[in-house]
């Protein structure tokens, strides 16, 4: 059910994201989360130092930076006696950011909260294996040269230059032992999803984000500006050279040779941070802020692993139910688009009435949301996924399609690695 106290979300800001190239990107974690929340605070009319807290969700934090949020709450100048703590809920970290804030806002226990996601996934890091990390514990042991140069005389280049891909490892499902993109294969066996119906909608997807780069709808970016002066001002994985023909080419990736999931089809690995700053009623009368809306509702839902991409549905549902809303009465979504597939597959489930009985206890479909008001500037696939950034992003970018269309409501949601879903519901005022 809806707070039982306001919440507001009163501004908000995020960087471009930034496609991962093969190797570490310009900016650290901290750094992206840091530029992206001194411009949003420098625009407010209380100093950093005035909020309660600031939460910050990051599935893959540096060693260097592992409580990021305390640390970037001390580069962003709030002093030391604000707390700074991190979240992390795979993709849905962002969002888990917000749902925590508003939890300690109805709570009475803050007022004023700062609350978004990062990560810099370029810079996940190549692990060494059980082999080569025993070598290496062995050779601590080892006192005098001729006992180390025997060691040495025992390493197998194999072990050497066979780094275990940190990111591969945390994409991959530890309680089925599938990758992101194999769950939503199998999401789109169950939906009959053509890889046609997947390359479209990715297509749509870079369409529709330079159409809205074109008519100035990302107004929520703020610049990166890197250690030799470089500008970054514009998410840089949108393809405006996208075509059919483009999408067609690349072959599967996750399930080869026979899937119909291809890195086209699917979100893009990035880096990038996204904030917003939460408001109880008292906070807004006291610093006279103009929010740009509510956050009515939270809700989290958990369904098997390797079905995870599921999740919005498990999710939205019942939190339109018991708010007692129907689909006409939701005015935008976004659905962050981890894969193609997994969207299609969603917007499948919704309309199908055995799924509906079996999975959510309906009696009938649900229904699913027009085309028309779902991710209308584009999604993941065309922006990309810094996966603890995009729960916070796609509720920031809703508030302000919201206000542009003049609409009234609207639903973030997310498929979440594990086998969850999360869901918010806002309103503009």
């Amino acid at each position: 059910m809806a707070y039982p106290a306001p919440v507001y979300l009163v501004d908000g800001a995020r960087t471009p994201f930034l496609k991962a190239r093969g190797g570490p990107g310009p900016f650290a974690a901290a750094d992206l989360a840091v530029q992206a929340g001194r411009a949003l605070l420098l625009r407010q009319p209380f100093l950093p130092a005035h909020l309660d807290e600031v939460i910050l969700g990051c599935a893959a934090p540096s060693p260097d930076e592992t409580n990021i949020g305390r640390l970037v709450a001390l580069r962003l100048g709030c002093g030391p006696r604000v707390p700074g703590w991190t979240v992390m809920r795979n993709c849905a970290s962002g969002l888990q950011a917000i749902d925590s804030a508003a939890a300690n806002i109805v709570a009475g226990r803050a007022d004023l909260v700062l609350a978004g996601g990062v990560d810099a996934l370029s810079r996940a890091p190549l692990l060494y294996g059980d082999t080569m990390v025993r070598w290496f514990a062995a050779l601590q042991g080892l006192k005098s040269p001729t006992a180390r140069l025997a060691h040495f005389l025992k390493l197998r280049p194999a072990a050497l230059f066979a780094p275990v891909v940190g990111l591969l490892k945390g994409l991959t499902d530890p309680m089925v032992g599938l990758l992101m993109g194999q769950t939503a294969e199998n999401l789109a066996a169950r939906f009959a999803i053509s890889r046609q119906a997947m390359d479209d909608y990715a297509l749509r997807s870079h369409q529709r984000a330079l159409a809205g780069r074109a008519a100035g709808h990302f107004a929520e970016i703020v610049p990166l500006v890197d250690a030799a002066g470089r500008i970054y001002g514009e998410d840089d994985g949108v393809r405006e050279d996208a075509s059919a023909a483009g999408m067609a080419r690349p072959g599967p990736f996750f399930d080869r040779p026979h899937g119909r999931i291809t890195a086209a089809n699917s979100s893009q690995v990035s880096d990038g941070a996204a904030w917003l700053l939460l408001a109880s009623q008292a906070a807004v009368e006291r610093w006279k802020l103009d929010p740009l809306g509510r956050l009515v509702d939270v809700r989290w839902a958990g369904l098997e692993p390797d079905s995870m991409g599921f999740g919005p549905v498990c999710a939205a549902t019942p939190l339109l139910i018991d708010n007692d809303l129907t689909l006409a009465e939701v005015d935008a979504w976004e659905i962050n688009e981890a894969f193609a597939a997994q969207v299609l597959a969603c917007l499948a489930a919704w309309c199908s009435e055995p799924w509906c009985r079996e999975e959510l206890g309906l009696e009938r479909a649900f229904g699913a949301p027009d085309e028309q008001v779902l991710n209308v500037d584009g999604g993941a696939i065309a922006l990309g996924h810094p996966v603890g950034a995009s729960g916070a992003r796609i509720v920031l970018h809703l508030l302000h399609v919201l206000r542009r269309r003049g609409g009234r409501r609207g639903v973030a949601t997310l498929c979440i690695g594990g086998g969850m879903g999360g869901a918010a519901l806002v309103e503009t005022l």
